[in-house]
């Protein structure tokens, strides 16, 4: 119930920032500034996290609401094992990835970010699922936020942790370590071994 509530706050504070974009009157102007503070009063209560901090992540103030991409490299060894970085903010590993850069391509992104993360140069070759993070059922955060999963080929065998992560290895499907949840579930995990395996051939789409 709270994490749908969550939901609802946040498309309703997308609607109001939309509003003030596109809205011609002080007295409408009014009313979506009252709405947007009530949200935020809301969520900060629901988060315990200040206003101030929710409003410079989830307030754009640049014209209509839309979400953020985060993309993630699949990169597989020939033993068949999945690559993970284990991340400093929690400890828990994931796929090498992150937020998409202005002036990046998605497989642009792909390649930077495993090479930052993991210290693999990798060349992106197809994309295999783009997902929404709340129809993934995964844990809420005040972005709404589109993931894209992208194949990529080793160039070479060396890895190394980066400035954000603390290690990085090579994993099996029978033994994952413990996963970051904000950014990869290991359901999601199953469907790259199951697209390394060619049981599965077309891009997942929700």
């Amino acid at each position: 119930m709270e994490r749908t509530f969550f939901e609802h706050l946040k498309r309703i504070q997308a609607l109001s920032e939309i509003g003030l974009e596109y809205c011609n009157s002080n007295y409408d102007k009014e009313r979506y500034d009252e709405i947007q503070d009530i949200c935020l009063k809301i969520l900060s209560e629901l988060t315990d996290v200040p206003v101030g901090k929710i409003q410079t992540v989830i307030q754009e103030k640049n014209g209509y609401k839309t979400p953020k991409v985060d993309v993630r490299a699949v990169v597989f060894n020939t033993e068949g094992q999945i690559l993970l970085v284990q991340e400093k903010v929690d400890g828990c590993w994931s796929l090498p990835g992150g937020w998409a850069d202005v002036g990046y391509t998605p497989r642009q992104i792909a390649e930077k970010e495993c090479f930052e993360e993991a210290g693999l140069t990798v060349k992106a070759t197809r994309l295999l699922a783009v997902m929404d993070k709340t129809a993934q059922q995964m844990p809420p955060e005040f972005e709404y936020v589109y993931k894209l999963f992208i194949w990529c080929e080793p160039m070479d065998t060396c890895i190394a942790a980066g400035e954000e992560t603390i290690s990085v290895g090579w994993f099996s499907e029978s033994d994952l370590p413990e996963l970051s949840k904000p950014r990869v579930l290991e359901s999601q995990v199953h469907l790259m071994f199951e697209y390394f395996r060619s049981e599965k051939t077309e891009v997942y789409l929700d």
